[in-house]
């Protein structure tokens, strides 16, 4: 089972930080993903981390303004988000695989959680 909150409505340029928590049976080496799908179009990617953190990925679009981390003792993982523009208003989702590596192949993550919204606007 995954997780995902933190969402909400914040004015451009705040910080907002996403959290997902994965239980169940996934204790296994995995990724985990965090993808944002806006209204009207197709889900996209926004970053990713490897099962020991020490391999990460990001979209270009959030790059330098967003931070994936995770805390595998707590099943936590989480994405950071500064300087938040109103592009980046979507509901937000995270997604695990059962392998350790990250992918920007939505296809290659096996689980979903329900997604959480973020709103950003002035």
């Amino acid at each position: 089972q995954l997780q995902a909150s933190g969402g909400g409505l914040v004015h451009p340029g705040v910080s907002l930080r996403l959290s997902c928590v994965v239980s169940g049976d996934f204790d296994a080496i995995i990724a985990v993903g965090w993808w944002r799908q806006a209204p009207g179009k197709e889900r996209q990617f926004v970053a990713a981390i490897s099962r020991s953190g020490g391999s990460t990925d990001y979209a270009d679009s959030v790059k330098g303004r967003f931070t994936i981390s995770r805390d595998n003792s707590k099943n936590m993982v989480y994405l950071q988000m500064n300087s938040l523009k109103p592009e980046d208003t979507a509901v937000y989702y995270c997604a695990v695989r059962k392998l350790a590596a990250t992918t920007r192949s939505p296809g290659a993550y096996d689980y979903w959680g329900q997604g959480t919204l973020v709103t950003v606007s002035s």
